[in-house]
């Protein structure tokens, strides 16, 4: 199929340049198209998805895709989508985040043979002259339209400042040099990022006299409002380092029921004839499909061995109520600490299953913890060595979240 109609179909679409230009650009040959992460942490999260599936699918039909990381972008800072200005961040910073960008991105791309590409714009912006730059770029560009541009227009009454507002001219001068150095004819991203896309687009045109196009995918929130890769304690990582494979497993086995079909067809790569007789399901019928969904969106990005070992792990505390399968995160704790005893509410913040001690203490006044299945029944309640079995104790969180302490020496 053709990667703009198989995009349509996976409700990756939220605006392009020109629909029927688009879908003629991958039916005349191969296709180099382009996406920017600015790397403003050493991990991307699981908002970030939808941009990484968008290259993995056009690499997977053929054309050439490239991840830009922003080594130098990320020095200026995006203003999409935020009310204030981002926390600016050392050079040294911004590198050591880049080169963990690009060992992150090479899970899902395959950059051997030159089948795809990663850049740094660092490697052009950090040198640029500036009065050269405004000479040459800078008078192609409407402050007029600038300002209207969602990105900017809102944030004009909490305040723009004056590096943020030359954040569209760099962008668009990458697509500039990528079109120039790679034949690159595509840029897509986020929908917040439609205006930088657009100046891109109108700046190839008028320096080269080239005609490139720009398409956005939807900004992802889930049924209940909540912005995609988000959870009450934070960032869903793509890092197993700071998201665990049974972490990442266990965000998508809880997915909203109104979002599973959905998030079939943006985060796995399950034919669409698998995923249509799935809109019909409603209730209970629809665990099968929350089960494929976490294992198939984990199988992508931490790899089918660590998929099957959340999975059997997740179905080993469900299906008993406790266990300890491999797979479930994991705390090493010594033995005099536990011979002394750790009160409950201190553990499970240490170990992640809660965000405080004050959230700690109301989840288990309320009934919602749990020490190798029996519930506790006050917040302060000692954890000890008396409560390992075979050198382990497993803690619950509610239902569905569970730690498992391995006694130390």
């Amino acid at each position: 199929m053709n990667p703009f109609d198989v995009f349509l179909e996976r409700g990756f679409v939220e605006q392009v340049t020109d629909a029927n230009l688009i879908r003629e650009l991958f039916q005349r040959g191969t296709v180099t198209a382009y996406i920017g992460f600015d790397p403003t942490a050493k991990s991307l999260h699981a908002g970030s998805l939808v941009p990484i599936m968008g290259l993995a699918h056009i690499q997977r039909m053929g054309h050439r895709p490239i991840a830009l990381v922003g080594g130098g972008t990320g020095l200026v800072g995006d203003p999409s989508g935020k009310t204030e200005m981002r926390q600016m961040l050392a050079a040294v910073a911004i590198e050591e985040n880049a080169q963990a960008l690009k060992a992150q991105l090479s899970r899902y791309l395959d950059f051997s043979e030159g089948k795809a590409l990663l850049v740094n714009n660092a490697d052009w912006l950090v040198e640029l002259k500036y009065i050269d730059f405004l000479r040459d770029i800078g008078k192609h560009f409407s402050v007029n339209r600038m300002l209207a541009a969602e990105s900017y227009r809102s944030r004009l009454e909490t305040g723009l400042t004056f590096i943020e507002f030359n954040y569209m001219l760099l962008q668009a001068y990458d697509f500039l040099m990528l079109s120039r150095r790679y034949d690159c004819t595509l840029q897509m991203g986020g929908n917040d990022q439609w205006g930088n896309i657009l100046a891109g687009t109108e700046l190839v045109r008028r320096v080269d006299g080239r005609d490139v196009h720009g398409l956005t995918f939807p900004l992802m929130t889930t049924a209940r409002g909540e912005k995609m890769g988000k959870t009450h304690q934070g960032a869903v990582w793509l890092d197993k380092d700071l998201t665990s494979p049974y972490d990442f497993y266990q965000y998508w086995i809880n997915t909203d029921d109104r979002d599973v079909v959905r998030f079939l067809k943006l985060f796995t790569f399950l034919p669409m004839e698998e995923i249509r007789p799935l809109e019909a399901l409603t209730g209970a019928d629809l665990r099968e499909a929350k089960e494929s969904l976490a294992f198939e969106a984990t199988v992508v990005t931490h790899g089918r061995e660590e998929a099957l070992k959340a999975r059997e792990a997740a179905r080993s505390v469900f299906d008993s109520g406790e266990g300890t399968a491999e797979g479930v995160p994991e705390t090493r704790l010594s033995r005099a600490r536990l011979e002394a005893g750790i009160p409950a509410y201190v553990l499970f913040e240490e170990v992640g299953l809660a965000v405080s001690r004050g959230a700690a203490r109301r989840l288990i006044d309320q009934g919602g913890g749990y020490v190798n299945g029996k519930r506790l029944s006050h917040f302060d309640e000692s954890v000890t060595l008396k409560d390992a079995q075979d050198g382990m104790i497993l803690i619950r969180a509610g239902k569905k979240k569970f730690h498992r302490v391995r006694i130390g020496d």
